[in-house]
Formats: C-alpha cells, sequence, structure tokens
C-alpha cells in the first residue's frame, strides 16, 4: 500500500518532480503510461513522477488551474518550472527534466 504524501510535502523535494494530472476515462493520458515508464527509468532516481487522478482530487486539479488531461507540471523546491497540457514525447519530457535537474 502506498504511503499517502500531501502534495506540497511532495513538491518542496530538491530533486525535480513530474506531476502528471490524469484520468482514468482519458485516452491519451492512458497512452501516455509507458512513455512515463520509459522516462522515469531512464532517470532513475535523479527525479520523480507522480499521478494526480483529476477526479479523486478535483479542488487540486482546480485549485492548479487543470483544465484538461493530460496536464504536466514540473516542480523543483515547491515552484513550477515547466506546464504543459496534452501528450508529450519522452524526449521532451527528458529535456526538460533534466533541465531542471542542472538548475
Amino acid at each position: 500500500m502506498k504511503k499517502r504524501v500531501s502534495f506540497n510535502s511532495l513538491i518542496q523535494s530538491n530533486k525535480p518532480v513530474l506531476v502528471d494530472f490524469t484520468a482514468q476515462w482519458c485516452g491519451p493520458c492512458r497512452a501516455m503510461g509507458p512513455i512515463l515508464q520509459e522516462v522515469a527509468s531512464d532517470l532513475g532516481d535523479k527525479a520523480s513522477i507522480v499521478k494526480v487522478d483529476v477526479d479523486k482530487n478535483p479542488e487540486l486539479a482546480s485549485q492548479l488551474g487543470v483544465m484538461g488531461v493530460p496536464t504536466f507540471i514540473l516542480y523543483k523546491k515547491g515552484k513550477a518550472h515547466w506546464r504543459h497540457s496534452g501528450m508529450q514525447s519522452a524526449k521532451a519530457l527528458k529535456e526538460v527534466i533534466e533541465q531542471a535537474i542542472a538548475s
């Protein structure tokens, strides 16, 4: 069973945290699954990827202005560094995360 952690404590990490706002009914969200697994496996412990189901967390999605899924927000030390709605390639995600690692 996964330990529940507050969103704010999660994004305070010194390493980048890519938050994937998703929904079970969303086809593009499901298609992103293997892409995110590839990114996670390539980056190892240099970054974290977290999925947030907008249907189970509507307040958080609303607070952050997530209007569509998939939406990705990259955090480092509690600050949003990048945001994108829609599908992304593994290459594009890795580039964005690697820039955050280097900063």
